[in-house]
């Protein structure tokens, strides 16, 4: 009876939609820079400050959580949301880093696709977790998670494709090894936005 009488706790949905958004815009910034590694320091300082800001949103989250008496979601849902929502932040700066500790000097058409990719992805991810807080879009988040498992498998192609072409022509060893660590990082965004795919699903098949 007491636990009916205290309100549940809505800001986590504005919380997983700020979160989203650092995402989003990270992951703009990577396209830009896969696509032509000008600038790559200003880029990758812009990635290291959107993902600062998706550690804090994340902090934030955590901190609320332990506070709040009635969540509006399951608690350990809240929590893996929030963190592998991180886990895509996170990997999106390893990109970055990776090009510049690595002095990247080209990048391929291949990695401007899976960057591509990666924005699509995070894109729809935003869409589904700005409906999360209505179940009456149960089915309409349902569809955009299958968009994201969609995409998961088209990155899963274009990395097979890359990797079969880059040690096939490649003929400088340290050339191959740094491409092949960016192709695996940004297919691993893609799989880390189908592990959030599958939260949601998750929670929407528990909650409508």
């Amino acid at each position: 009876m007491f636990g009916r009488l205290l309100p549940k706790e809505g800001r986590f949905f504005d919380l997983f939609v700020l979160h989203a958004d650092e995402a989003r815009a990270a992951s703009r910034e990577l396209a830009e820079l896969m696509g032509s590694v000008d600038n790559i320091e200003r880029r990758a300082f812009a990635i290291e400050t959107h993902e600062k800001r998706g550690d804090k949103i994340t902090q934030e989250t955590i901190a609320l959580l332990h506070k709040t008496f009635i969540t509006p979601l399951d608690r350990d849902d809240i929590h893996s949301l929030i963190t592998r929502m991180d886990d895509i932040l996170d990997l999106i700066e390893d990109v970055a880093q990776s090009v510049f500790l690595y002095d990247v000097r080209f990048v391929t058409p291949e990695t401007k696709k899976l960057a591509d990719i990666c924005v699509a992805s995070i894109e729809q991810m935003c869409r589904a977790v700005s409906m999360l807080s209505n179940m009456d879009n149960a089915s309409r988040i349902l569809e955009v998670c299958e968009e994201i498992d969609r995409l998961e498998s088209e990155a899963d192609h274009v990395m097979r494709a890359a990797m079969a072409k880059l040690f096939r022509d490649e003929s400088d060893v340290r050339q191959l090894i740094k491409l092949r660590t960016i192709y695996e990082l940004l297919e691993t965004v893609t799989d880390r936005c189908e592990d959030v795919a599958n939260i949601i699903e998750g929670i929407v098949l528990e909650n409508s």
